[in-house]
């Protein structure tokens, strides 16, 4: 009897990790044919196999690890866990088994006794049912899961992207921040808890040209002859990034730089640009709550080859 383990909710920003632990029964009934894995079928497809899966497989398990664990322990020995509390679940009911198939390339039982019964094999959630079947049931569960969150924290649709980043998740998070469902250990997140966090170092410095960054150096020190004060330098996660935000006279200037070694490169700041940096600066607000009385305006900086302020343009 093979006992096959599929995991969900690897990558997601929120939610938890689930991995599913199925063995068939013997003989295998005719809907086990059906079976595949569960990114393939419908969501009305899956949640009707999963029911017949809890119903007539003689045992099966799941294995949660939610967000704030994982956050502790590192997505590598979540997988671990989960798989752990899968298999121990199975393992409760007594059904024998005399091989495990888990999908992937890695053994996440290795270490332990079950070690040696293990085979793990790529796309097994597509070629060996009983992991097509783990796959299902932990889908399903997840899936669930998320839906019900919809209630608790209606501002993010979890119900539709089920933890993933999609666009209008992220959207969420940059309008009402992170809830606890959400993972800090995972980027974009990862970042904006640490600017968030009180006594921050905003002042972060990326990894530049030196071209760039002489000329981000002298529109620092032209602001600072005209009175502004730095907030921060190249403020940067995954999802958005602003070359100087500075202060003067009750606003907050978010400052694109543009240096050209022939003339001012003020002229590359396209439409497309602007919106990233009016995101930037909306997120930049959203985690520095104490800015949140100054006007914010949109800037740029056009830097010519002798690093000379050519341009200095207040778009927004």
């Amino acid at each position: 009897m093979i006992l096959g383990i599929d995991e969900v909710g690897r990558g997601p920003l929120a939610g938890p990790l689930v991995v599913g632990a199925v063995i068939l029964p013997d003989p295998k009934p005719e809907w086990v044919s059906e079976l595949k894995d569960s990114k393939k079928l419908s969501a009305k497809k899956r949640e009707a196999l999963s029911e017949l899966i809890l119903k007539e497989a003689p045992a099966f398990g799941l294995g949660w690890v939610f967000a704030s664990e994982l956050d502790e322990v590192g997505i590598s020995e979540a997988l671990r866990l989960a798989c752990s509390r899968a298999v121990k679940s199975v393992q409760k009911l007594h059904v024998p088994f005399s091989q495990i198939v888990i999908d992937g390339k890695v053994n996440f039982l290795s270490g332990t006794k079950l070690s040696d019964y293990v085979t793990t094999v790529v796309k097994a959630d597509d070629l060996v049912k009983e992991v097509s079947a783990a796959s299902i049931i932990a889908k399903v569960a997840r899936d669930k899961y998320m839906c019900e969150l919809d209630s608790k924290y209606p501002e993010y649709g979890f119900s539709s992207h089920v933890g993933y980043g999609t666009a209008k998740h992220m959207a969420a998070i940059s309008e009402f921040g992170i809830s606890p469902e959400h993972r800090k250990s995972f980027e974009p997140i990862k970042s904006m808890v640490e600017f968030e966090r009180p006594g921050a170092d905003v002042s972060v410095v990326k990894n530049t040209t030196s071209i760039g960054k002489k000329g981000e150096d002298a529109t620092a020190s032209y602001l600072e002859s005209k009175g502004h004060l730095i907030l921060a330098r190249n403020f940067k996660t995954k999802l958005y990034e602003i070359d100087i935000v500075s202060s003067y006279d009750g606003k907050i200037y978010f400052t694109e730089v543009k240096t050209r070694k022939n003339h001012s490169g003020l002229y590359a700041v396209d439409k497309k640009k602007l919106s990233k940096m009016q995101f930037a600066a909306e997120c930049f607000l959203k985690y520095h709550k104490e800015y949140r009385d100054l006007n914010p305006l949109l800037a740029v900086a056009g830097v010519n080859g002798d690093f000379e302020i050519e341009d200095f343009v207040v778009i927004r």
